[in-house]
């Protein structure tokens, strides 16, 4: 998960306009390579758009060059700032994607899961701004994300088991939850992780 640095009194940018990182050239590159080998693009299409990969400066620039090769939640990168809503079903974010400071969310009856574990956060404190009847909110962080419930709360239950760190980035849940769940968890250690993580502590 990456986290911009700014001040906090900056203005915030646009999720399109945030700046691509070379693992995320890296991605949309690959994907032009299995349109390519499976005969999607022909070659001269793959060398333009290549060169526009490599090219482009933020997010928003290489989202356009795969639009048409995969379904949304197959794109290598996902610039969306809409809110996230599901009826009676289940949705999910994942992957490269972008979070907004403040992220709406509904959950009527159904399930959102947030994967942020490739997630690129405009802010360090994003809050999720939710709506849930009946519903369930699934947040998977990484190592040092802390998350917190802060919304009203009405026969609700929350099970928030991440590993934050003291100067780490925070999710925050606000809003409404009514009849509801929020559930967080951090990926689990690796033995070597597990093991590093005793001797620190014995120091």
């Amino acid at each position: 998960m990456d986290v911009p640095h700014r001040p906090a009194s900056e203005k915030v940018t646009n999720v399109r306009d945030l700046r691509a990182s070379d693992a995320d050239r890296e991605r949309v590159a690959a994907v032009l390579g299995e349109a390519l080998a499976d005969g999607r693009l022909t070659m001269e299409e793959h060398s333009e758009r290549t060169s526009r990969v490599f090219a482009a400066r933020t997010l928003g620039e290489l989202t356009g060059l795969t639009g048409d090769l995969s379904p949304e939640e197959a794109q290598p990168i996902l610039v969306d700032d809409r809110p996230v809503s599901v009826f009676f079903g289940r949705t999910r974010r994942d992957g490269r994607w972008v979070v907004p400071v403040k992220l709406p969310l509904l959950a009527l009856f159904g399930t959102v899961e947030l994967d942020l574990r490739e997630a690129v956060l405009q802010r360090r404190h994003i809050v999720v701004d939710s709506l849930v009847l009946g519903g369930r909110i699934r947040l998977l962080v990484p190592e040092g994300v802390r998350v917190d419930v802060t919304g009203r709360t009405i026969l609700s239950t929350r099970d928030l088991r991440a590993r934050p760190a003291a100067e780490g980035p925070t999710i925050e849940v606000g809003g409404t939850l009514i009849f509801g769940s929020v559930r967080a968890r951090a990926p689990k250690l690796t033995l070597r992780s597990r093991v590093r993580n005793r001797l620190n502590r014995g120091r």
